[in-house]
């Protein structure tokens, strides 16, 4: 295995460990036994707990935006651009354990640092998906906080948050009416 690839299976067994028990919870030893390699490796590759966390958000942040890229790539450019990325958000959702970690990054804001990184994350986001999207920020705020509903609700166990499944979908195409489909 790389050195590449055994960073990468230290941040997924992270995300894993973050997920159940947060930035404050989760143990260090949990996570190096989860991606198989000792402790004092572990800290070889990163100096603190928090400086793994923020590569964790890194990672999970990445992954969010190289979703909306290929779903943005890959669309049928008569689909409003907000309707793609919202239905590769929704496919998103489905993976728990990064749904968990995404909502312990938000609650680990507490930490300056940590707070800093996440937002620099969630405003580039922010940032690429009114760009690509042509949207204004009204509408992407919209999106993004609709978004936000479906993970807790998903979270939570709440389908009923969505409504009829349809919510978001009928949120984008309200905006989609409004601004250009990209």
């Amino acid at each position: 295995m790389t050195a590449e690839e055994r960073l990468v299976q230290l941040v997924e067994a992270a995300v894993e460990e973050f997920a159940q028990a947060g930035l404050a919870g989760a143990s260090t030893e949990a996570i190096a036994k989860r991606a198989g390699i000792s402790h004092a490796y572990l800290f070889r590759l990163f100096p603190t707990k928090r400086a793994l966390f923020a590569a964790t958000v890194d990672h999970t942040f990445d992954h969010v935006l190289e979703t909306f890229e290929q779903a943005y790539a890959e669309r049928d450019p008569d689909e409003p651009v907000l309707a793609v990325l919202g239905h590769a958000y929704i496919a998103l959702l489905e993976d728990r354990s990064r749904l968990l970690f995404q909502l312990h990054a938000y609650a680990a804001c507490g930490d300056e640092d940590i707070r800093a990184h996440v937002r620099s994350r969630y405003l580039a986001v922010f940032e690429w998906v009114r760009k690509t999207s042509g949207h204004g920020e009204d509408d992407v705020r919209v999106f993004m906080s609709t978004g936000l509903l479906l993970a807790v609700g998903a979270a939570i166990d709440a389908p009923e948050l969505a409504g009829d499944g349809g919510f978001m979908p009928r949120v984008l195409s309200r905006g989609a009416a409004s601004q250009p489909s990209g």
